[in-house]
């Protein structure tokens, strides 16, 4: 009863939203970004010939993205036969994978979840292997593809125990969703024991680690190299980047680095979570007396003040190594954390605040490796880089345990892609007829 209330008023938004899409844009960009797409709706020259497998993986955000860029590379490089098309929810996921992977992988924004939408979706993609990433649970999308016989995995799979507890008010509604998944492969323990408690059959998951965290730092320095010298960075000048800040952290960071920068030559990087956060940390740089350059300007001007705003989508993972002293934002202020591995490959010590429940396994590694560092808050980050920056042998000695700490994590990739490369040999022959 529930589904058909929940699919019931899919059809009557979808029947609202398509008479809506031709003047959508009065509204908004926000509001019209992609919403053709997000009904089902996609550009036919890249609609798939059907002549291989398709294999369509859906990714929620940017955190999600950086994820499934890690499989795709994975994928391209064990199998060539196959087509790929990657889905977003969000409009800075969607860039940030056209971005990284250009014209040849489809990257398009996932349909909405209601039945018209993903009806077209599939007719129009007809996948062999449906892949969702960490906790996309669809009602509409993961009943269509069990109607059409389109096999499901479930990567990188996590659950937090907040979700736990709001999913079990609806077992019987998710239960059947979750056991559709032919195989789901969960970050930790944790999530393998959250995900049987929400009706997961005990042979279908298993712990195949973070796909976030196994990330090589091919050609570091080469890299940092290169990465320095848009930054301008010369002499004895260290770099400060904190990284996917969310509102209230460059009001807290910014008194700390005019306190270093009185002390040492710093450049401040900051990269703000959400672009569209760009003109408030412009207006709060100017309130604070901070000249600054955008880094989509570096790569034409060379860099003459000491703040860097960075306006790109897709630079930050890489950007990390060019960081002396790294943060990492949403901790400061209660937005869960994000990817401290992300940065600490790189082999730099990572700092973070006290909310990082999003990340707990990663802080926690870190943490006790002596390679990444929890400060309760900003006066507490101050005196930590003042004591790396005065003693080289102890801030050396946390590089390479951050470096070593994420270097341990590798393995998630070979893991979930033997997975992957397991379903697509039992695969049904139909996989050009479904839809």
């Amino acid at each position: 009863m529930l589904y058909l209330l929940y699919s019931t008023l899919g059809y009557a938004l979808y029947a609202f939203l398509v008479l809506l899409l031709p003047v959508a844009g009065i509204f908004g960009r926000r509001y019209a970004y992609g919403l053709g797409q997000r009904l089902g709706r996609y550009d036919p020259e890249i609609k798939p010939d059907g002549s291989r497998p398709l294999l369509w993986i859906h990714a929620s955000s940017v955190g999600e993205v950086q994820a499934a860029l890690i499989l795709i590379n994975a994928l391209l490089g064990a199998d060539k036969s196959v087509q790929l098309v990657l889905s977003s929810t969000t409009e800075q996921g969607q860039k940030m994978a056209a971005a990284r992977l250009g014209a040849n992988i489809p990257c398009v924004l996932a349909p909405l979840d209601f039945p018209p939408a993903v009806r077209r979706t599939l007719y129009f993609f007809r996948p062999t292997l449906y892949i969702g990433l960490e906790t996309e649970l669809w009602p509409v999308m993961l009943t269509a593809l069990g109607r059409t016989n389109v096999p499901k995995l479930l990567l990188n799979g996590r659950i937090s125990e907040r979700s736990v507890k709001r999913y079990r008010h609806l077992f019987d509604f998710f239960a059947p969703l979750i056991r559709g998944f032919q195989t789901l492969c969960v970050i930790g323990s944790d999530d393998r024991t959250r995900f049987l408690a929400l009706g997961a059959q005990a042979d279908k998951v298993e712990v195949c680690g973070n796909l976030k965290y196994d990330m090589p730092a091919e050609q570091g320095e080469a890299k940092r190299r290169q990465l320095r010298r848009r930054l301008g960075v010369t002499g004895d000048q260290s770099v400060f980047l904190c990284g996917s800040t969310h509102e209230g952290e460059e009001a807290l960071l910014a008194p700390l680095v005019q306190t270093l920068q009185e002390q040492w030559p710093l450049i401040w990087v900051v990269a703000p979570r959400h672009l569209e956060r760009i003109p408030a940390v412009i207006t709060l740089l100017q309130q604070r007396g901070f000249a600054y350059h955008l880094y989509s300007e570096l790569s034409q001007t060379i860099r003459s003040h000491e703040v860097v705003l960075v306006d790109t989508i897709g630079d930050l993972a890489d950007l990390y190594c060019a960081a002396d002293f790294i943060f990492c934002g949403g901790s400061l202020v209660d937005r869960g954390g994000h990817n401290i591995m992300e940065a600490a490959r790189w082999g730099r010590p990572v700092y973070y605040g006290p909310h990082v429940k999003d990340h707990k396994d990663a802080a926690t590694l870190l943490r006790d490796s002596g390679g990444g560092f929890q400060v309760a808050d900003i006066q507490a980050l101050l005196t930590l880089m003042r004591d790396h920056h005065s003693h080289p042998e102890a801030y050396m000695l946390a590089c390479q345990r951050a470096a070593e700490t994420a270097a341990s994590q590798r393995g998630a990739v070979a893991r979930q892609m033997a997975i992957v490369l397991q379903a697509l040999e039992s695969r049904p022959d139909d996989h050009a007829e479904r839809g």
